[in-house]
């Protein structure tokens, strides 16, 4: 019998651009409180502690949606986090809404790292090679470990299309079976991670219907997953988003069989002492683009936050804006799951550009009832559908100056019971006026007479928060399950 060895994997996942301390919203004993958690120099002494008691057997990887989030990120296309990034001794990542600003730049970006950007499942459009490393191998704690990368596949299909200029993504699910089974019988390996931005219920699916993973890291959906699921022996752990946890498993390993494990979601805490070299290079990196950012410009009465699936107070606040500035009868934004939360109190320039960092034109556009109808069903596929590998989004589309009650276990195409637009029955012949912004917001097949704007998401928000002082964000019910 071998002797046992003891690896620990570091998970960062869906920090989003969060360098710093941000308020962050944690549920305790059945209620929901605000306290500041996360950034990188945190993060830096944690995983520095960790290296400490296993110098030999760390291996620290990052699931993607790193170089986006946050005005100074944005601003600088990723740029700021490079030194930052560079300092934490990360294994590899793999990636999401980092193709933000296009594949050149995110191909300059991952130059810079002094670790690689792996992932099977994207491929150049000309030439059907890969962009990336479907891979890499790793010898910690006497092991021999095959690292497959799979980004998130809904890039060119869902996202402006800047995002995949060149560049095409498949699912990915047959390149990671074809890769573990090439690490398998010609690499000869102890262990096989799987990096993914796939998403926890497509994870688990992939683990259902492949031999040889032994972990998952998952990212995409912001699970902050207490205790590591299980499938068929393969262990899949998911550390949440903003960088307010990082994830730490613990295993031990004897005959190339995992034979225990014990795992950590760890509160990147406010008491955890910072980094000083780490937080020195975030300081001098952002410092640049933060002087208008601390402006107050108003205040909410209202938390704000984007963490239930149907409706949110930040999204309702973002909507508001949108029919402000518009006249428009309906509103409509993203589903989107990143941005850290307001509590109750002031709100600066800096958190408006975390709601929505992407800051896109305020559009317009005129919708017939039917649709509106199309879209809505169109969405809740999306969403809910019972097929993870079909699930296509963030949650549902926010909306504002309408109700709708579905129900969420009925078949595709037939989940809506009922659409209200301003308290009166949807009509399927009429033709509805509609604020929005990006085409995630309403999707380009919809509607005509599609116009954007002379004023930016970000204009709009701050517009509407400065002219109304104390804004109120109360959820309204907009959408109902019935």
């Amino acid at each position: 019998m071998s002797p046992k060895q003891y690896l620990t994997i570091m998970q960062m996942n869906d920090i989003h651009g969060y360098y710093n301390l941000h308020p962050e919203l944690f549920t305790e004993k059945g209620r929901s409180i605000f306290r500041n958690a996360g950034g990188y120099s945190r993060i830096a002494t944690l995983l520095k502690e960790t290296r400490k008691e296993n110098p030999d057997g760390i291996l620290t990887l990052d699931n993607g949606d790193t170089f986006h989030g946050t005005y100074p990120v944005v601003s600088s296309k990723g740029e700021v986090l490079l030194p930052v990034l560079n300092a934490l001794q990360i294994d590899a990542m793999t990636a999401h809404w980092d193709f933000a600003y296009g594949p050149e730049q995110l191909k300059y970006l991952t130059d810079q790292l002094n670790y690689p950007m792996i992932a099977c499942n994207i491929f150049n459009k000309k030439t059907d090679s890969p962009v990336f490393d479907s891979h890499i191998i790793k010898e910690r704690a006497g092991l021999k470990i095959g690292i497959v990368g799979i980004a998130e596949h809904i890039v060119d299909k869902m996202m402006p299309d800047h995002f995949s200029e060149g560049i095409y993504f498949t699912l990915g699910v047959n390149e990671v079976q074809r890769t573990i089974k090439n690490l398998k019988e010609n690499n000869q390996m102890d262990l096989v991670v799987v990096l993914s931005h796939f998403g926890f219920p497509q994870d688990v699916k992939l683990a259902e219907e492949t031999e040889g993973i032994d972990i998952i890291l998952s990212g995409h959906t912001h699970n902050s997953l207490s205790r590591p699921a299980d499938i068929n022996g393969t262990l899949i752990i998911q550390s949440g988003c903003h960088g307010a946890h990082i994830g730490k498993l613990d295993l031990e390993i004897e005959d190339k069989k995992i034979v225990d494990f014990s795992h950590q979601l760890i509160e990147v805490a406010e008491h955890v002492e910072m980094d000083g070299e780490v937080q020195g290079m975030i300081d001098k990196a952002v410092e640049p683009y933060m002087e208008s950012m601390r402006e107050i410009i108003g205040y909410t009465a209202t938390d704000l936050h984007r963490y239930n699936q149907l409706e949110t107070t930040t999204d309702n606040l973002l909507l508001q804006s949108l029919l402000d500035v518009t006249n428009a009868e309906i509103a409509f934004s993203n589903g989107w799951r990143y941005g850290a939360p307001i509590p109750a109190g002031p709100i600066t320039l800096n958190d408006v550009w975390n709601i929505i960092p992407t800051n896109p034109p305020v559009s317009t556009v005129y919708l017939s009832g039917r649709e509106i109808l199309d879209m809505l069903e169109e969405n809740i596929e999306n969403t809910f559908s019972s097929d993870p590998y079909k699930q296509m989004g963030g949650y549902l589309k926010r909306c504002l100056g309408m109700k709708m009650y579905i129900k969420i276990e009925n078949p595709k195409g037939l989940r809506i019971q009922d659409v209200y637009i301003r308290e009166e029955p949807l009509d399927e012949s009429k033709y509805y006026r509609a604020a929005f912004v990006t085409i995630q917001g309403v999707p380009k097949k919809y509607g005509e007479r599609r116009q954007n704007l002379d004023i930016s998401a970000v204009e709009a928000l701050t517009e509407y928060i400065k002219k109304t002082g104390t804004v109120s964000s109360d959820l309204l019910g907009t959408i109902q399950i019935v």
